[in-house]
């Protein structure tokens, strides 16, 4: 029998990322996996989600190629080669799969193909093996929750209801697809299939993307809305007809049609196999404290299994503060310091409170928003819609929140998350020399703003 100083349980963006920084620091480590390395984000959720997204950028600027002073003589000639597409985006996520299992290898873990199931928090039986461990990292990451709504496991079977997984690899790009759910999955595959030139409908109950500062929130409806794609609200469904959608739209019965609908209500925690820890479980995952342990001594749990933040930075992140808590440090996350980001057409990145949330824990706040429409990078590139937005604390300019719309929003983002880290104010930023011309300069002169006025627009 095999033992370890750590085994991680999940090969995910959480897991692998742990088991590589255990082998690191000198334990002795193994992974268990039952699927592939890389878990859903590299394998079904957020690289294959942006090969093809980034397929449906180029072919939605070649369709506007005249705006850039380059004429197609006929657009009708432009085609989708959605099998190549596939191709494409299946060759980049083997590549880094692949990648992943020779770092693994590099680094001295023991990879263990199957399902592990936890006898005890030192022993965990794999396939016909059973090997200890000293510590125990939870990575089993989530699966798409599917309400119980009448006909939608017939819809399911019939093929018209599908998930995120298989909006992926679907035969052809569908003439109508509807998405019920107005979350970042749900929207993100929104702006691919509006953009590869799909009949898109969003079906929700309330806002989309809630959680995200009003200002933006606002910004990217009316974007995605002149972009075609259908914002339907007060939806309350009734049942599922094969690929019918039965229900109330703000009272009023009205049925939906289309040739897929996208489930995308969220992500449930996935649980199996850990049942005779007996974990405390409060709303479906685990609880954990700053330092992702458990109620368990010498068991921890990251990533979405967690349900703290469902993102793979995250639980690239929580894996390697779990690490270094095993090692004999006292690492802790701040989840108000962590970014999201949505890959929609333009890209949204936001890290820290929204001004909503900044006023509501006490804060003073002031705030400053600068538009992409004033920045000559993004002009020269053709993609002005968007701002960056500046949530500061009013006495010492501490930046509480940043909150962007941009062409690359998501890649502009990390500024803010290292000068929140770093407890920076708009002072910092604004100091800073930012290159020119970039669109990172929109960050400089929304600090300019928080402070007094913004050098490129006028403000009274």
């Amino acid at each position: 029998m095999k033992e370890y100083d750590i085994v991680v349980l999940g090969g995910g963006p959480g897991g692998y990322v742990a088991a590589i920084k255990a082998a690191q620091l000198g334990a002795k480590t193994a992974l268990i996996e039952k699927e592939k390395v890389g878990g859903v984000c590299l394998n079904i959720g957020c690289i294959p989600t942006k090969t093809l997204l980034r397929s449906a950028k180029v072919y939605e600027d070649l369709m506007n190629s005249e705006k850039f002073g380059i004429d197609i003589l006929d657009k009708s000639s432009v085609k989708i080669n959605w099998p190549n597409m596939q191709k494409r985006k299946d060759g980049i996520v083997s590549r880094l799969t692949g990648g992943v299992k020779i770092l693994l290898k590099q680094n001295g873990v023991d990879v263990y193909d199957g399902f592990g199931e936890v006898v005890d928090k030192n022993t965990i039986k794999v396939n016909d093996e059973t090997i200890k461990t000293k510590n125990l990292i939870v990575a089993t990451g989530s699966s798409a929750a599917i309400p119980k709504t009448p006909g939608l496991t017939e819809a399911f079977e019939n093929g018209y209801a599908i998930t995120s997984t298989e909006a992926l690899s679907l035969d052809k790009v569908p003439k109508d697809f509807i998405v019920i759910g107005g979350g970042v999955v749900g929207v993100e595959f929104a702006a691919l299939y509006n953009a590869l030139g799909s009949n898109v409908t969003i079906l929700q109950r309330s806002q989309i993307l809630r959680t995200l500062d009003k200002d933006v929130r606002e910004t990217l409806e009316k974007i995605l809305k002149n972009k075609g794609i259908n914002l339907v609200y007060g939806v309350d469904i009734e049942r599922y007809e094969n690929n019918n959608i039965i229900c109330k739209v703000n009272g009023e019965a009205k049925t939906f049609s289309a040739d897929k609908i996208l489930i995308s209500m969220g992500r449930t925690p996935n649980l199996k196999g850990i049942e005779k820890l007996n974990l405390d479980i409060q709303k479906g995952a685990i609880v954990t404290d700053e330092g992702l342990r458990t109620n368990i001594p010498g068991v921890y749990a990251i990533g979405d299994v967690n349900g703290k933040y469902m993102l793979a930075h995250v639980a690239s992140a929580e894996g390697i503060i779990a690490v270094e808590n095993i090692m004999g440090k006292n690492e802790k996350i701040n989840y108000d310091k962590v970014p999201s980001c949505i890959y929609t057409f333009p890209e949204v990145g936001v890290v820290g409170l929204t001004e909503e949330e900044a006023i509501k824990r006490g804060h003073k706040v002031k705030t400053s928003l600068f538009p992409m429409t004033a920045n000559g990078k993004a002009m020269a590139e053709g993609d002005t819609d968007g701002f960056v937005k500046i949530v500061a604390d009013e006495k010492y300019g501490e930046v509480l929140g940043v909150h962007i719309i941009a062409s690359h929003a998501t890649d502009m983002i990390a500024e803010a998350v290292t000068t929140m880290e770093l407890e920076g104010t708009v002072y910092d930023l604004a100091k800073a020399v930012h290159p020119h011309p970039t669109l990172s300069e929109v960050v400089m002169e929304a600090a300019h703003g928080a402070i007094d006025k913004p050098i490129h627009i006028f403000r009274k």
